[in-house]
C-alpha cells in the first residue's frame, strides 16, 4: 500500500489544479474482477505451491474475485492526456488455506491516456503505463475458548512486490454532460509474477461510474 498515498495526492492534484476548468479532469470508481492461473513451485506437481509454513506442496490458488478500481484523467489538450489509477481485490482470498494465508493482489499503474474521436457522449479512451503489483499475504488463524466459542485472528505476514507494464481501452459512455459509465479492459504483464501465480499476463475487466470536471 505504499503507493496509495502518492496515487492520492496526484488524484487531488488534477482534481484541484486551477488549470482543471480549461483542461478537463475526470474520475471514476468501479468494480470488476482480474484472473490468473495457478502457480507451480519447483519440486512440487502441476499447480501446486510450497507452503513454507508447513513445507508441503498445497494446490495453488487461481486469482479470481471481485476488484475495486478507482483513477483520475487530466486532459492536457482534447485528444492527450495523463491517468493514474489503482485496481485492488476487495477482500482478502484463500491463498495456502493449511498454513493459515490469505492473499490480496492489487495493481497501480500511471499512464498516457489518448482520446481519438471526443464525441460528446461517447468517447473512447486507450492508455499504457507503467506501474506495480503487490501480493499482500495475511496470515488468519481461528482461536476457540474452553466454552467452544471460536474467533478468527487476521494479521499482516508478508507481501511481494513487482514492476508491470499496463495497457487498456476504454469507452466513457456520458449518460448526463458530466456524468459517465465507462466500461473498460486492462491487461497487466507484471515482472515475474509467476513466483505468486501461473502468468505474467493478468487480464482485468471492469465497469466505473465517474464524473467530468471542466470543458470536454
Amino acid at each position: 500500500m505504499r503507493a496509495f498515498p502518492f496515487l492520492l495526492l496526484f488524484f487531488f492534484f488534477l482534481t484541484n489544479s486551477r488549470q482543471a476548468n480549461a483542461q478537463g479532469v475526470s474520475s471514476y470508481f468501479g468494480a470488476g474482477s482480474a484472473y490468473d492461473t495457478a502457480a507451480t513451485s519447483p519440486g512440487c506437481q502441476p499447480k501446486f505451491i510450497l507452503d513454507g509454513v508447513t513445507g508441503n506442496c498445497e494446490a495453488a490458488p487461481k486469482m479470481t474475485g471481485t476488484f475495486g478500481v478507482f483513477g483520475a484523467d487530466f486532459m492536457i489538450n482534447p485528444h492527450i492526456g495523463v491517468n493514474g489509477e489503482y485496481a485492488f481485490r476487495f477482500a482478502q482470498a484463500s491463498y495456502l488455506p493449511t498454513g493459515g494465508l490469505n492473499a490480496r493482489p492489487a495493481f497501480y499503474d500511471f499512464n498516457a491516456i489518448y482520446e481519438p474521436l471526443p464525441f460528446k457522449r461517447v468517447v473512447p479512451v486507450l492508455m499504457g503505463g507503467i506501474g506495480g503489483a503487490k501480493v499482500s499475504l495475511y496470515f488468519n488463524q481461528q482461536f476457540c475458548a474452553t466454552t467452544n466459542i471460536c474467533a478468527n485472528q487476521s494479521g499482516f505476514f508478508a507481501s511481494a512486490n513487482h514492476f508491470q507494464v499496463h495497457g487498456g481501452f476504454g469507452v466513457k459512455l456520458y449518460v448526463t454532460p458530466n456524468i459517465f459509465i465507462k466500461p473498460q479492459f486492462d491487461a497487466h504483464w507484471v515482472h515475474n509474477f509467476t513466483q505468486d501465480y501461473g502468468r505474467d499476463f493478468v487480464p482485468r475487466y471492469t465497469i466505473s461510474i465517474g464524473y467530468s470536471f471542466g470543458e470536454r
